[in-house]
């Protein structure tokens, strides 16, 4: 007979692609081509890689989310599998698997387009139908805001909530995160969507930190790319400083922090050891191409 999985220490709700990434000199202007030097076929979608990154930093990993019935299904749970994560309620349902094209820079920059695809479908109904929910629960911007609302009412624990890309929330769900995880840009939208504010305002990291707490956010961190993180809590704001790598790819850094932050809450970190973890996890990351490819297999030197 076989054996039930051990309960997560974190549970990921949302989303699931494939990555078609090209690599080229510099990034097309509106209108305009450039030949690539090459491109990757390979699985991405927020949740799965804050998933895959929290199960390589040492949690035990769930991951709830959907794909299709195409081909490209197995690739999007690939590395998912290979590493652990549970996957017995990731839904199969008749939309195809959700598809990031992406194109990255010499210089590592990157600009995205997300086919949400299956991810679509994770809806409230679909979270309820899913049933309980353990461990931390990390969730993200690219599913629908019901599910992402649906996920946070059933929340065993605390709730890391990483808004990327920033949609509407009601406003006692962006209230419910512990931490609220968010760059720079992000950060600031968030805080006009609790101000009411149409657009906005350009203030320093530690501003927009000071007022998220203000509205009654628990914690919060801001992510800062090579210039480290801020992190918010209990009133104060602290900045940590980045590992100094030379970067080739960013895509999937931003998940791979909140994954690995995730992992090492579930821990017992306090926030400031699981963010320092997170900066080096993630300083690792972009030194290769892609997202889930890049994330590295051991941590035991971090």
């Amino acid at each position: 007979m076989e054996q039930p999985l051990e309960q997560p220490q974190v549970t990921v709700v949302g989303s699931s692609n494939v990555d078609i990434t090209a690599l080229m000199d510099r990034l097309p202007a509106p209108g305009e081509t450039v030949l690539a030097d090459s491109y990757q076929l390979t699985p991405g979608g927020k949740g799965a890689n804050q998933a895959l990154a929290a199960a390589l930093a040492g949690a035990r990993t769930e991951f709830i989310g959907a794909v299709g019935q195409d081909p490209n299904a197995q690739i999007a749970l690939e590395q998912l599998d290979a590493a652990g994560v549970q996957l017995g309620r990731v839904a199969r349902v008749p939309e195809n698997t959700g598809v990031a094209i992406i194109q990255v820079d010499a210089g590592a920059e990157n600009c995205i387009a997300v086919v949400p695809g299956a991810n679509a479908s994770v809806d409230a109904a679909a979270v309820k139908a899913a049933g309980e929910l353990h461990g931390i629960l990390v969730l993200q911007g690219e599913i629908p805001a019901s599910g992402i609302g649906a996920a946070i009412d059933a929340a065993a624990e605390r709730v890391v909530l990483n808004l990327a890309p920033v949609i509407e929330l009601e406003r006692r769900y962006l209230l419910a995160a512990n931490p609220l995880v968010a760059n720079e840009h992000e950060a600031a939208l968030i805080l006009a969507q609790l101000d009411g504010a149409d657009q906005p305002v350009d203030e320093p990291e530690e501003a927009i930190a000071a007022k998220l707490l203000a509205h009654g956010i628990a914690s919060v961190v801001i992510t800062l790319g090579a210039n480290g993180c801020l992190v918010a809590e209990g009133g104060t704001v602290q900045q940590l400083p980045a590992v100094k790598v030379k970067a080739v790819d960013t895509t999937g850094a931003g998940d791979a922090f909140t994954g690995a932050l995730a992992a090492r809450l579930a821990a017992g970190d306090t926030l400031v050891q699981a963010a320092g973890f997170a900066g080096k996890f993630a300083a690792l990351t972009v030194q290769g191409h892609g997202a889930q490819a890049s994330y590295p297999r051991s941590v035991d030197n971090l």
